[in-house]
């Protein structure tokens, strides 16, 4: 029987777009049979980067007590992590090295939503894509995926082409320049010695694909680049999605072990 994947990326209500107490996602991941989840709200950031998708800095001391609160009240029934889904921006560097140093966490995600002051992620900015074109997007994602990698400051590589997440798909004529900007990012992840996040978020939205894309685990596979597993929970009810999908796509690449992480540490189990 395959053990369950360790679950390293939901979030609570301080993001301002999730719902559910640490206890909740707790119960829910034994519900479904996992042994270990990881809480990895969205962190912070500096106030020029600032925006209502994130808990505030004030939030923080209670978001770490409840995530250690819940962790000693499941002790011997669940495994509970303390993580952070942190934004690469270029300048939050000084910052996410003092928030890194604040507390005991096993483990940062960090994620691309930004590109300049665009999220591209986000519904209410989806026109910008008309504006900017499809393969630029692309190209401009995953060079600052690559940026994230290469900082050093992250452990896990949140859903590595969110980029498609509208269903947004490079032309033909296109193509090329895409895959050379996939290329690198992949590169880069290599030299950082950091795990990719395979994440069946994806599948709830219109791209309806989890992340990434078979071709960038094979690339992966390649390199020898860990990954893994997250949900994006952001209710209890979504703990463990689809983790047998995203188990069985990275099966088809020859990858039989998933990351662990503790006090930022990274092991891998099968």
């Amino acid at each position: 029987m395959s053990h369950p994947l360790p679950d390293y990326h939901m979030h609570t209500p301080r993001c301002n777009h999730a719902e559910g107490r640490v206890a909740e996602y707790a119960e829910a991941a034994i519900a479904a049979g996992l042994s270990e989840i990881g809480i990895s709200d969205h962190s912070p950031m500096p106030p020029a980067m600032d925006d209502n998708w994130r808990m505030r800095m004030d939030e923080l001391d209670d978001y770490v007590a409840e995530v250690l609160a819940a962790r000693d009240q499941f002790a011997g029934h669940l495994t509970i992590r303390l993580g952070l889904e942190v934004d690469w921006r270029p300048g939050c560097e000084p910052f996410v090295r003092q928030l890194s140093a604040q507390y005991p966490w096993d483990y940062l995600i960090g994620s691309v939503h930004y590109l300049g002051n665009w999220a591209f992620d986000d519904p209410d900015e989806r026109d910008r894509w008309d504006e900017v074109g499809i393969g630029a997007t692309y190209c401009q994602y995953f060079a600052a995926v690559a940026d994230s990698a290469a900082s050093g400051l992250f452990d896990i590589i949140g859903h590595p082409d969110l980029a498609k997440k509208f269903g947004h798909r490079p032309s033909k004529s296109e193509q090329e320049a895409v895959v050379a900007a996939e290329t690198a990012m992949l590169d880069a992840v290599a030299r950082a010695g950091v795990a990719l996040e395979i994440s069946s978020a994806g599948l709830r939205k219109p791209c309806a694909e989890i992340y990434p894309t078979s071709r960038i685990i094979k690339g992966a596979a390649e390199r020898g680049i860990p990954f893994s597993y997250g949900s994006d929970a952001h209710a209890p009810n979504l703990v463990g999605y689809a983790q047998e999908a995203c188990r069985g796509l990275l099966r088809q690449h020859g990858i039989t072990a998933i990351s662990q992480f503790v006090q930022r540490r990274r092991t891998s189990i099968d």
